[in-house]
């Protein structure tokens, strides 16, 4: 008897030995439910509410489509901002591996990671076409993954708003002098902007900005562009929507996932997430573009919005007071000043470019 309890001892302890051995192969968060099909389970937390058109549609989308090519290998469970976890820790959420991806935008962590912001949008900066063309093909992505690597995170553009509205205000705008002693939600560089102009920037999360405008605690807010905008009523709580929207002219969505996940993968489930990134990045893009043209006439011609552009002196003194902030971030923050250069640079060559081809063409349309 005693002879068969020492036998038995052994052979669990050997079980557990192999069992550790297993768990020490795999990486730390990954659950894998099948060993022979190797079927992944990872997690995906976005920024966005439930439902959140576009984006966090657009964000399911892509999980969808990578459980669809892997044939079931890689399957993705999204929770969007809040089920989880709250939406501003997606980033250390997933440089810590308490989830493997993550969706938002780049300047959500600029106190983190200032520098963060370009891979988002700054203020007078590129345009989507040029954002991606950056990012894909003028060393954008290399230096942001650079970026990203001490904090265990490899970054994707997912995604892009395009050229947002400038905003919702009661009162008009006739010179840069109406914007002095402002009320206005407008977060990040464009906040620190807006500052200069000697306005009053206000933080407000996106279910407070209804109310805030339509009992005039704030006297402006911008959101996004005319989709969102329209849904979240804005165009009920004030008279004047102005265009264009310099402090966020091709905002990036990001796709964020954790490098020791990702390392895990076998290369062709890595070649399946960049690709369905890349699609996703087209699509939601489209889809931006698509409901906004389809809202803005709705805004026209069945609200009755009065669309106003920024006047010409309104937007030198923000085109001037960017700049400033910008070479001021850049003096404080060499990681910062790094990639202003490097960025400011690709668009110098990209825009000579864009003057001799679309410029031109779009000039030439008008004429006739």
């Amino acid at each position: 008897m005693v002879r068969m309890m020492k036998l038995i001892s052994t052979f669990l302890f050997f079980l557990v030995l192999l069992n550790l051995s297993a768990c020490r192969s795999e990486p730390p968060s990954t659950t894998i439910e099948d060993s022979s099909n190797q079927i992944i389970h990872w997690r995906m937390v976005t920024t966005w509410p439930p439902g959140f058109p576009v984006l966090q549609e657009g964000a399911e989308r892509f999980a969808k489509n990578i459980e669809t090519m892997s044939g079931g290998q890689l399957r993705i469970k999204v929770f969007a901002g809040g089920e989880l976890i709250p939406p501003l820790e997606t980033f250390e959420a997933v440089s810590q591996g308490a989830v493997h991806m993550g969706h938002g935008s780049a300047y959500y962590w600029a106190g983190r990671i200032p520098a963060a912001q370009f891979f988002s949008t700054v203020p007078f900066g590129m345009t989507a076409k040029g954002m991606n063309t950056w990012l894909y093909d003028g060393g954008g992505l290399k230096m942001w993954r650079e970026i990203y690597a001490p904090f265990n995170v490899v970054p994707f553009p997912l995604g892009n708003t395009g050229v947002q509205m400038g905003g919702w205000f009661n009162k008009k705008i006739e010179s840069a002098e109406d914007l002095k002693g402002l009320k206005m939600r407008i977060p990040g560089l464009g906040g620190k902007v807006f500052a200069k102009t000697g306005g009053n920037p206000v933080l407000l999360a996106g279910a407070e900005v209804y109310t805030a405008l339509e009992r005039n605690t704030i006297d402006a807010t911008e959101w996004i562009a005319p989709f969102h905008d329209q849904r979240l009523g804005l165009n009920r709580a004030a008279q004047y929507y102005y265009y264009p929207g310099w402090h966020e002219p091709g905002t990036v969505l990001e796709l964020i996932v954790n490098k020791e996940a990702w390392e895990s993968l076998p290369k062709d489930l890595q070649a399946i997430i960049s690709v369905a990134a890349q699609a996703e990045n087209l699509r939601m893009s489209s889809e931006m573009e698509a409901r906004n043209a389809q809202a803005l006439s709705e805004l026209q011609y069945q609200n009755h919005t009065e669309l106003v552009a920024f006047p010409e002196d309104v937007l030198t003194k923000l085109y001037r007071l960017t700049q400033q902030t910008l070479r001021e971030q850049a003096i404080q923050d060499p990681q910062f000043k790094q990639v202003y250069e490097a960025y400011t640079a690709f668009r110098q060559k990209f825009e000579a470019w864009e003057a001799i081809s679309e410029q031109a063409y779009q000039q030439a349309l008008k004429k006739q």
